[in-house]
């Protein structure tokens, strides 16, 4: 079996600055904020398995280690040559495949404006894309030395701080132009173009945010973002690897899950709160997702939350 490609001796400077940057700016496993609020760091010291996650339109970077995200049953691996590009809001899974409390997997995460890259698509300075056929929402595309230098310099203005509200907006634009005309152009122009398919389903993946708990007709749900049923149904799903009433549970659960965790609600309280009018489908539905039913998960995540702290 072979290992994934690593940085070139083009990148490899590069790469190497950002993992020192990101590693003084972390301490132990977790997700961390910086001064840049679309930017932000994670860091993880061992291995491990898929784990529920809702992803944003967004790009993450990988200075060290590797880690893989998994969508409707394929896995997109990236690394220090590869960075992951989500064009929507997507369920699914990520998982840490290389990293040890000495060599942590270290990357960064940086938030899209999908304005900003209408924007760059309205001044027609982008090559048009050659592939416009709506494909998932997530891809991988190539680490490339004109990608990484504007990223470097996003880092360093961290040293900077006073110069950060006038500087990164620009840095940032570069970074969209960047994956404007990277191998991964077609995943945000699909969602960002206002008459295109991507866009609508965009705009419906909002309207179910904000309205998971009412009860669904998908064909009221195409027809509010003007497409047919059939259409609707068959590009949700390109893009999202599930169809709406799926998504939608998979909304519910989590939110449930957070209710029951943060809020101390009861299984049933919370599978009413979020939709469910059966507390007994809800609990096979939550077993289903989360690999064991409510209160159980519940009891055991609290009991790891007050065990000493270990470093993963």
């Amino acid at each position: 079996m072979t290992t994934a490609r690593t940085s070139t001796s083009a990148t490899a400077p590069l790469i190497t600055a950002m993992a020192a940057a990101i590693a003084s700016r972390t301490s132990g496993a977790g997700d961390f904020d910086t001064a840049i609020p679309e930017l932000t760091f994670f860091r993880r010291e061992a291995p491990a398995a898929p784990t529920v996650c809702m992803t944003e339109p967004s790009v993450v970077l990988v200075a060290q280690g590797a880690k893989q995200l998994w969508l409707g049953g394929e896995a997109y691996r990236y690394d220090t040559a590869h960075f992951l590009l989500t064009s929507l809001d997507l369920p699914a899974d990520s998982e840490v495949l290389e990293a040890s409390s000495h060599t942590p997997c270290l990357g960064l995460t940086m938030k899209l404006d999908l304005r900003v890259v209408a924007d760059l698509i309205a001044q027609g300075s982008i090559p048009a894309a050659r592939d416009r056929a709506v494909g998932a929402g997530v891809g991988i595309g190539d680490a490339t030395h004109t990608l990484l230098r504007p990223f470097d310099r996003l880092l360093e203005l961290l040293d900077e701080p006073g110069a950060i509200p006038a500087l990164a907006p620009l840095i940032q634009r570069e970074i969209h132009y960047r994956l404007l005309v990277s191998n991964q152009a077609a995943k945000l122009r699909q969602i960002a173009l206002v008459d295109g398919q991507g866009h609508r389903i965009a705009k419906a993946i909002d309207w179910l945010k904000l309205n998971y708990a009412l009860p669904l007709r998908v064909e009221n749900l195409a027809a509010r973002v003007q497409m047919s049923a059939p259409t609707f149904h068959q590009h949700f799903r390109q893009l999202t690897a599930m169809s709406p009433l799926q998504y939608q549970k998979w909304l519910r659960l989590n939110e449930a899950k957070r209710l029951m965790l943060s809020e101390h609600l009861d299984a049933s309280s919370a599978a009413f709160k979020v939709g469910y009018e059966s507390p007994s489908q809800f609990s096979r539905e939550y077993s289903r997702l989360f690999g064991s039913p409510p209160k159980k998960d519940i009891s055991s995540l609290r009991s790891l939350a007050a065990a000493p702290a270990s470093r993963q």
